[in-house]
């Protein structure tokens, strides 16, 4: 009686992994599931994405395919791939992320390119940034804009430390100031600014029951909670900003897209702003509510 082949066992290159791992997290629900096989790849590999291509059919060793194994778990679980990798590009930039800070999104470049223009030509212009989080909007334009002085506030110690680890990494140290408190309260008393950003928290209670797991359980609560209506943080804002904008200054703060006459109303009723036409991003969505100290 003939005997059955014996099946060869698989060899586990790169090609392989990210063929196998595509298919297990599209059937996990994974929204970008090869993109997300050769981030966690490389990281463990040590290497840049696009040179997975060139060593796909390299082997990696046991103790890294043992490492990808549980990255990919840790996945599946709903950690955030930034968070398992430590960083998230922004704006030409890697930045540290933990969880301790939100993850940089692409959207949030619209608000850094607008900054961007409004300090073209200023010299020494100087810029707040409340809510830094990873510190992202604030060193990038710090990194762009070569002349700028920014200060950065948080309320979150951890964030703070990420940021400073963030500012120090792009060599841009010496120009951010980071301070530790509740949007405008640590600042002295007559400080002011050409520009302040934001990217505030603005979700509401039920739009956080709504959130993708790896965004509702995993980023911090704190980041993303805008009061009952989501609105909380830009009356703030929009009360005190005013008092710490030089004449002429701008103030700028990202939106939800659903958010911007609310997000305008809110501006527009300070008789000392002037509401500026809406920024929207790269989808064509309102982004950035933009206003004037007149």
């Amino acid at each position: 009686m003939p005997t059955e082949p014996a099946t060869q066992p698989i060899t586990w290159t790169v090609k392989a992994l990210l063929q196998w791992t595509t298919e297990f997290l599209k059937k996990k629900g994974v929204e970008s599931p090869r993109l997300e096989s050769q981030i966690l790849l490389a990281h463990v590999m040590d290497c840049p994405k696009i040179e997975l291509v060139a060593r796909s059919n390299e082997e990696p060793t046991e103790v890294e395919r043992a490492r990808f194994k549980d990255l990919i778990r840790q996945r599946t679980e709903g950690w955030p791939v930034a968070y398992l990798v430590g960083k998230r590009e922004f704006y030409l930039l890697s930045f540290e992320v933990t969880p301790a800070v939100l993850i940089p999104r692409p959207d949030t470049e619209t608000l850094v390119l607008e900054a961007l223009r409004l300090l073209k030509g200023r010299a020494n212009p100087a810029v707040l940034d409340l809510g830094t989080g990873s510190g992202c909007i604030a060193i990038s334009i710090a990194h762009q804009a070569k002349t700028t002085r920014v200060t950065a506030v948080d309320v979150s110690p951890d964030a703070l430390g990420v940021a400073k680890r963030n500012a120090s990494t792009h060599g841009v140290q010496d120009r951010v100031t980071f301070a530790l408190g509740d949007l405008f309260a640590p600042l002295p008393e007559g400080s002011q600014f050409e520009l302040i950003v934001s990217n505030p928290p603005y979700v509401t209670p039920g739009e956080l029951a709504e959130l993708a797991p790896e965004v509702r359980d995993h980023e911090p609560r704190i980041a993303l909670d805008g009061g009952p209506d989501g609105l909380a943080f830009y009356r703030r804002i929009a009360t005190d900003a005013s008092r710490f904008l030089k004449p002429g200054g701008t103030v700028l703060v990202e939106i939800g897209v659903s958010q911007e006459d609310a997000v305008q109303g809110i501006f527009a009723a300070r008789s000392e702003l002037t509401v500026n036409p809406t920024i929207k991003d790269l989808a064509g969505r309102p982004r950035v509510i933009s206003a004037r100290r007149t």
